[in-house]
């Protein structure tokens, strides 16, 4: 895939960077002070029974604030495709905090996350109201009380969203799918949508967007309130029909779409 450099040489000498923080954190904060109050209404037995443009009034803003969220940190949203409606179970790459926030922004469905995303400031607080399924990595018990969570919810009519690297990774290429977390999808007998994204203009991925070596949550988030604006890209790719050969074969098959997508040609 076509990436631009690592930009820490450029973000020095980039004298932009404070006229886009006295642009965007003002804009941060109004969107936290105004979408907040409007969650927790949301989020309540009213706001669910409550519709707006024949949708939910939670789902609905659910995906306002996280559309929200993505462009006050300086993205411009370019969806490639549709996302299935019904029980579906999508599967993405993992580049950035804002993957969840830029899927949700398309299409409501419940993700399965790694642990830490609880303590982010705010994000942790919204994705936990969300629905999100947290797992603790590495422990055995957590991922098979997580996959009995999510089969659930498919089971409901609600849609699933899974990471299968296991975190984010460097944007530049895909990491090893884990196949375990397809039997989600073979157990609850629903539609596998494999999800391509990327940040960056013309289909180019941005290096600056994932987090950097050591780079913690809050220190990612400022770094790209001041980086220039670029695209976020999320492409909801043809669905893979699930493998009779078993689980491995349908990770294989999603990720070679994804990869096929991002035009990584040596993961292809």
């Amino acid at each position: 895939m076509h990436s631009t450099a690592d930009p820490s040489t450029e973000t020095r000498r980039d004298w932009r960077r404070p006229l886009r923080y006295l642009w965007r954190t003002p804009w941060i904060f109004v969107h936290v002070v105004v979408a907040v109050p409007l969650t927790l209404v949301a989020f309540s037995p009213v706001g669910r029974n409550l519709h707006l443009r024949g949708e939910r009034l939670d789902c609905w803003l659910q995906r306002w604030w996280s559309a929200g969220i993505v462009r006050r940190c300086g993205f411009r949203i370019v969806r490639v495709g549709e996302p299935l409606p019904g029980p579906v179970l999508f599967v993405a790459n993992h580049v950035s905090w804002l993957d969840i926030e830029l899927m949700h922004s398309q299409r409501v469905m419940s993700f399965v996350a790694k642990a830490e995303i609880a303590r982010w400031p705010l994000i942790g607080w919204l994705a936990s109201r969300a629905g999100t399924i947290f797992h603790r990595r590495g422990s055995g018990h957590s991922l098979n009380a997580v996959m009995e969570q999510a089969v659930e919810r498919l089971r409901d009519g609600m849609a699933v969203g899974v990471f299968p690297e296991g975190g984010t990774g460097p944007g530049d290429r895909l990491r090893t799918f884990h196949a375990r977390i397809f039997q989600i999808a073979a157990d609850a007998q629903v539609t596998v949508q494999p999800v391509a994204i990327s940040y960056g203009n013309n289909g180019k991925m941005d290096l600056r967007v994932p987090f950097a070596d050591g780079e913690s949550f809050f220190a990612n988030v400022v770094r790209l309130l001041g980086d220039p604006g670029v695209e976020a890209h999320v492409r909801f790719l043809d669905p893979v029909e699930l493998n009779a050969e078993g689980r491995r074969q349908t990770a294989e098959a999603v990720r070679t779409a994804i990869a096929l997508a991002l035009d990584y040609t040596d993961d292809a």
